[in-house]
C-alpha cells in the first residue's frame, strides 16, 4: 500500500561523501561476519524459525469432499486439529478458538481446494491464538485467502493462494507468527501483508503476478528471507501507512531473496493507494526505520532496484504527525545488484541524467534518512546516497529469527477492550484513520454515522455497495452481534 514519491526535489544534502564516517553498532545484529569462526554461522537461518507447540494430543477431526469444514471447526475444541480431505470446498471459514491446526492432505497431487468463485470474500479467517493453517489451495475469493485478526502465534505455510482479491496472506495486529512456504500470484494489492504486528518470519515464499510482492506495514522486529519475489510491478515493501494505530515500522531484516523482474503492469484498484505503485520497482522503504538489506539478488528490476523514501514524497497520503515520516538507519550491506533501471519512470530518469546517465539506478533515495549506511557503494549506480556511511556492522546472521521463545500468553479480553481489539484486527485493515485505504477513512465513516453505531452494526451485517471509487464490503455477520456493536462504537469514538 504505497506509491510513486513525486521526485521533484531530493531533500538533503547532496554531494557530500560520507564514507569515511563509520555508522552504526557493529554488534547491532550480535556479532560480525567478520568474527564468525565456522562457515555454518554465515548462512542464513530460516529454517530453524519456529514457534513452540504443545504436544498434540487432542482430537482429529476429518473433512471430505462434500463436506463442510466449518462444520468440522465448530466442532473443535482447543488443542484439536481439523484435517481436510482433498476436493473443492465452497465456503468461508472463521476460526476464532485458539490452539486450532487446519490442515489439507495432499494425495498424489490432489489438494483439498478453497474456491470462493468470485461470489466470497474471504477464505480462511482466524483470530484465535495458536492456530497453523497448511497445505490448501485457496482461489477466485474477492478479499482475503488467509487473514487474521489479532491472533497470536500463528503459522501459515505451504499453500497456494491464486486470485483472491485485494490480499493473499494478511496477518493483521498478531504478535510472534511465521508465514512460510506458500506461493502466491494474482492478488490486486499485496499477496503476503504483514500489517501492525510483532516478531514476524517470512521466508521461503514465492511471490509473482502480484501488484506488491511482500509487504512489511507499520510492523516491528521482521525478517523476510529466501524469498523469490519476481514478475510483481513492486518486490519487497518496508513503510510505514500514516493514520493507523500503530505508528512505527523498524528493525527488519531484509536478506537472502531473490527481488528479480519486478515489471508487472499495475492492475491495482484505481484510487487505490498500491495503484501508484511504477512498475519496475525492487525493494521499496518509505519510513521505515532500521531496515537492512543484506545478500539479496536484486536484478531486472526496470526501474530501480532499491528506493528509500519518506511521507513528504508520497502522493495520495494525508500525514500523521504521530507517525515520523522519514526512513532512517537503514543499512545497504552487501548485495548482488545488476541490470536494474532500464525503463525508469520520468522522474527517476530526470534525476540520472544529473549524473550523465540515461538508466535507473541500483539504488535511489530521495527525502531525508538520518544515520543510514552502505557497504562497497561503488559496486552500484546510486543516487542520493552519497551522505550515508559507511555501516559499522556487515552481518545480519547472529540474529537468527525474532520469534519469541516462548509463545505469547493468550489475551483475557474485558468487555470494554472487545471493541478496540475488533476494530485494530478486522477494521483498521480497510480503514485507516484519516487515509484513503480499501475502505473510506474512519473520519468519513464518524461523520455519517455520529451518534449512530447501530447503523454501522446494520450495513456491516448487510452491506450494499454505495460508491464505485471503492469495492463491495463483505458482510461481517461471522462476527458476533456483541463484537459488532463493541467495534462500531470504537470506531466512532477512536481520535487517531
Amino acid at each position: 500500500m504505497i506509491v510513486i514519491f513525486a521526485i521533484g526535489l531530493l531533500v538533503g544534502k547532496m554531494n557530500i561523501d560520507g564514507s569515511a564516517t563509520i555508522v552504526g553498532d557493529a554488534n547491532r545484529y550480535q556479532k560480525s561476519a567478520a568474527l564468525e569462526s565456522t562457515a555454518d554461522n554465515n548462512v542464513s537461518f530460516g529454517s530453524v524459525a519456529t514457534i513452540k507447540r504443545r504436544p498434540f494430543n487432542g482430537q482429529v477431526h476429518t473433512v471430505n469432499d462434500g463436506e463442510s469444514i466449518q462444520a468440522a471447526v465448530n466442532q473443535a475444541k482447543a488443542g484439536d486439529m481439523v484435517k481436510v480431505m482433498p476436493g473443492v470446498y465452497k465456503e468461508t471459514v472463521y476460526i476464532d478458538k485458539d490452539d486450532i491446526t487446519l490442515t489439507g492432505v495432499i494425495v498424489k497431487g490432489e489438494w483439498p481446494v478453497l474456491d470462493g468463485e468470485k461470489k466470497l470474500n474471504d477464505a480462511i479467517l482466524y483470530s484465535g491464538n495458536n492456530f497453523t493453517v497448511e497445505n490448501f489451495k485457496i482461489t477466485h475469493y474477492k478479499g482475503n485467502g488467509v487473514m487474521g485478526q489479532a491472533g497470536n502465534n500463528f503459522i501459515i505455510r505451504n499453500n497456494m493462494i491464486i486470485d483472491t482479491g485485494v490480499y493473499g496472506i494478511f496477518p493483521e495486529f498478531g504478535k510472534n507468527g511465521i508465514v512460510e512456504y506458500n506461493v502466491l500470484t494474482g492478488i490486486e494489492d499485496a499477496a503476503i501483508y504483514v500489517g501492525m504486528c510483532d516478531n514476524i518470519h517470512v521466508a521461503h515464499n514465492q511471490v509473482f503476478g502480484n501488484v506488491a510482492g511482500i509487504e512489511i506495514e507499520n510492523s516491528r522486529h521482521a525478517i523476510v528471507e529466501n524469498n523469490f519475489a519476481h514478475n510483481n510491478t513492486g518486490g519487497i515493501l518496508v513503510f510505514i501507512t500514516p493514520g493507523l494505530p500503530i505508528k512505527t515500522t523498524y528493525d527488519v531484516i531484509i536478506r537472502d531473496n531473490f527481488v528479480i523482474d519486478n515489471n508487472h503492469e499495475n492492475f491495482g484498484a484505481p484510487g487505490s493507494i498500491v495503484a501508484g505503485i511504477p512498475k519496475g520497482t525492487g525493494i521499496l522503504i518509505m519510513a521505515g526505520d532500521e531496515v537492512t538489506l543484506q545478500n539479496n539478488v536484486i536484478t531486472g528490476n526496470n526501474n530501480a532496484g532499491i528506493i528509500i523514501t519518506d511521507h513528504g514524497h508520497a502522493a495520495n497520503l494525508t500525514l500523521d504527525p504521530e507517525a515520523e515520516p522519514n526512513s532512517d538507519k537503514i543499512a545497504i550491506l552487501d548485495n548482488v545488484m545488476y541490470n536494474n533501471g532500464n525503463e525508469p519512470v520520468n522522474e527517476v530518469k530526470a534525476l540520472m541524467l544529473t549524473k550523465l546517465s540515461n538508466r535507473g539506478p541500483d539504488i535511489i533515495r530521495v527525502g531525508e534518512s538520518k544515520e543510514s549506511c552502505i557497504l562497497n557503494r561503488e559496486k552500484y549506480l546510486t543516487f542520493g546516497i552519497d551522505e550515508f556511511g559507511t555501516c559499522a556492522f556487515d552481518s545480519t546472521y547472529g540474529t537468527k529469527t525474532y520469534l519469541l521463545e516462548k509463545p505469547v500468553e493468550p489475551r483475557k479480553i474485558t468487555a470494554e477492550e472487545r471493541g478496540k481489539l475488533a476494530y485494530y484486527g478486522i477494521c483498521a485493515g480497510c480503514h485507516a484513520y484519516n487515509v484513503k485505504m480499501v475502505g473510506p477513512p474512519t473520519q468519513v465513516i464518524q461523520a455519517l454515522y455520529m451518534e449512530n453505531p447501530q447503523g454501522i452494526v446494520d450495513y456491516i451485517t448487510n452491506p450494499v455497495k454505495k460508491r464505485d471509487d471503492y469495492p463491495e464490503m463483505p458482510p461481517q455477520n461471522y462476527l458476533s452481534e456483541e463484537v459488532r456493536i463493541a467495534a462500531a462504537k470504537y470506531m466512532l469514538d477512536v481520535k487517531k
